[in-house]
């Protein structure tokens, strides 16, 4: 019956354990734990609006201006590249708060200047595309001098000539008339042609070879010309209909809200990585401190172990012992060293620092505060301040104001246009030589047409049609690209809450590990002292000392880390600042409860101490408030 009794008892535990933390995480009505209807999810556009502004509001704008104590780190010339070795040696180690390296971050980054720009381009699109509403006047204006020569073969002989209505002669030697066929002439041969002689004034007949030898009069065969000509010509054109102009008008505005977009996603990104590099730069600080601490205390093992060898008080093997740790620390501080080198030089990165200028951390690694919202809360916020489904929201849009200006190609556009133009010509043409021309001979005029002008086209092979389904389809792609995007938003914030969680349970072991360690080191080293002890008891306690340190400062920066990712891909600045955290002076009770078995509600790293009025990188006249 006991076992019976046992057996009930733990499986009644068991469920218990694997219920009431559910039902104790969040406390929620009776009627939310019914199945939500997906289909009946309020639509995105609707809650956003089809084309969402980018609110500069929600996230506080980037520095514009640096204190005067960080201005010598303001950031090189963009196209500057060092080309001697004493440009780029580092002489100065610039001590930087977590503050500090943000602004720095804001102020001088390439990425977020870039972003700045891109901007600046789409708001110039954007009004280029406006342009469209207005008229365009063109002015044109030539000047020319015209320079003719011509020279006509004297020994032509035509075959039949035209006798044109007005009785003026036209000769043709290819079976045809000259220049264009006449409608009134008639056709002569050449021997029945009578004509009038100069001299006597008597009519006769005359030959073909009469009529039509050459002329040897010095010039009569050259033609010569010479003029001055200005044009000048104004025209203005209006289209009165353009199907193409409003939905391009309306893309290039929804690029230039999703210029905005990307430039908030630039800074949030930004401001993610300085704190990261800070964080991990804080980690490596304190892995050389705890390594030089380290080698320090193994030195001390390694010299007392000696003395005790030489004294005939220890082995040979313990002082081997000794000296393979003291060679395990300072291997360990050689790759923490490096670590805090690449670290520095990539915070240098980020801030975009002058070349001969390493940042250092000003402060040790310590919790920043506490994470008060929800999961679900968090979730939610992600969905309503994340700008990366906006982007998706214009793309949608952008899309569909594509394929209707496709459409436009097709469809009928009506232009007025009005053109004046003045002429002015000086000089002869066709003059026997170059001394007859007379330059003060000018023609001047000018002229003004006014016109409606349509064009439609009427087929086009089915292109118009087929680029309005590509962009159509294009809109649909977007939406399931938001679909995606906005799954992968909830799993970014479930990692960063679930690791924040993590980290808060690693700092409470660790720091009980590391105060376990420490207590059982100075045990060991009571007991080498009182004779009753080895000396690998303090080799192996002092390594467990070491480990634990490393672990509780992995655990900080976890834990900044995820809090920092936490704020960036929820979109809050939700953060509770709290006091620097320190392991105790005493070692704390061990309690079993600490032991993460099921999961657990998110609690706090910060003392007891923390008051819900401070908060960090919160502003008062910001719109976006805690969910608490």
């Amino acid at each position: 019956m006991r076992r019976i009794t046992a057996g009930i008892c733990l499986v009644a535990g068991v469920v218990s354990s694997g219920i009431s933390p559910a039902l104790g995480q969040d406390a929620a009505p009776a009627e939310s734990a019914l199945v939500v209807d997906q289909s009946t999810l309020p639509d995105a556009i609707d809650l956003k609006g089809a084309r969402p502004k980018a609110d500069s509001s929600v996230l506080p704008p980037a520095v514009d201006a640096l204190p005067a104590s960080l201005e010598p780190l303001v950031a090189p010339p963009s196209l500057a590249l060092p080309d001697a070795p004493s440009q780029v040696r580092v002489r100065e180690l610039r001590p930087l708060t977590l503050e500090e390296a943000i602004q720095l971050a804001e102020f001088n980054s390439p990425q977020l200047k870039a972003a700045a720009s891109q901007v600046d381009q789409a708001k110039s699109a954007l009004r280029a595309a406006i342009s469209a509403w207005y008229p365009t006047v063109d002015l044109s204006a030539s000047a020319e001098y015209f320079k003719s020569y011509s020279y006509r073969n004297p020994d032509f002989v035509p075959d039949r000539v035209v006798r044109n209505s007005n009785g003026g002669i036209t000769s043709s030697s290819d079976g045809g008339t000259t220049g264009s066929e006449p409608t009134t002439g008639e056709i002569t041969p050449l021997e029945e042609i009578t004509g009038s002689d100069p001299t006597t004034g008597e009519t006769s007949s005359t030959t073909a070879e009469e009529t039509t030898g050459p002329n040897t009069r010095d010039g009569y065969n050259e033609r010569y010309g010479r003029q001055w000509r200005t044009n000048v010509s104004l025209q203005l054109s209006w289209d009165l209909i353009n199907p193409a102009r409003v939905p391009q008008i309306a893309a290039a505005r929804d690029r230039f809200e999703r210029s905005g977009e990307a430039y908030l996603i630039a800074l949030r990104d930004l401001r993610l990585e300085a704190q990261t590099a800070y964080f991990e730069l804080q980690r490596a600080d304190e892995g050389v401190r705890i390594g030089q601490a380290s080698v320090k205390a193994s030195l001390v093992s390694y010299r007392d172990a000696r003395a005790r060898f030489n004294a005939g008080v220890n082995t040979k093997l313990e002082v081997l012992e000794a000296e393979t740790q003291l060679a395990r620390d300072r291997n360990t501080l050689t790759t923490n060293l490096r670590l805090q080198d690449e670290q520095r030089r990539n915070l240098a990165r980020v801030l975009d620092l002058p070349q001969d200028v390493t940042p250092t951390a000003a402060t040790p690694a310590r919790p920043l505060g506490l994470w008060e919202p929800s999961l679900q809360e968090s979730i939610v916020a992600a969905y309503n301040y994340r700008e990366e489904l906006d982007q998706l929201i214009l793309d949608i849009s952008i899309n569909n104001s594509q394929a209707n200006a496709s459409l436009a190609a097709v469809q009928p556009v009506l232009r007025f246009v009005n053109s004046t133009t003045a002429s002015r010509s000086e000089g002869q043409i066709g003059q026997t030589s170059l001394s007859e021309i007379d330059m003060g001979d000018f023609t001047y005029g000018w002229d003004n047409s006014t016109a409606l002008r349509a064009n439609w086209r009427l087929f086009d092979g089915g292109r118009a049609r087929a680029e309005y389904r590509r962009f159509k389809q294009a809109a649909e792609q977007s939406r399931f690209d938001f679909a995606n995007r906005r799954n992968r938003i909830r799993l970014e914030v479930e990692q960063s809450f679930f690791g924040l969680r993590a980290a808060i349970q690693s700092i409470d072991t660790t720091a009980i590990e590391v105060l376990s360690s420490k207590e059982s080191l100075r045990l060991s080293q009571l007991r080498v002292q009182a004779g009753v002890g080895v000396q690998r008891e303090v080799v192996n306690n002092q390594r467990d000392v070491t480990q634990a340190e490393l672990k509780y400062a992995r655990a900080i920066s976890d834990y900044n880390t995820n809090l920092a990712r936490l704020q960036r891909r929820s979109g809050l600045d939700a953060l509770v600042a709290c006091n620097a955290v320190s392991l105790p002076a005493s070692k704390p009770e061990f309690e079993q409860s600490l032991i993460p078995i099921e999961p657990t509600p998110l609690k706090t790293a910060c003392p007891p101490v923390a008051t819900a009025g401070s908060l960090m990188n919160q502003n008062q006249d910001s719109p976006v408030q805690p969910l608490w």
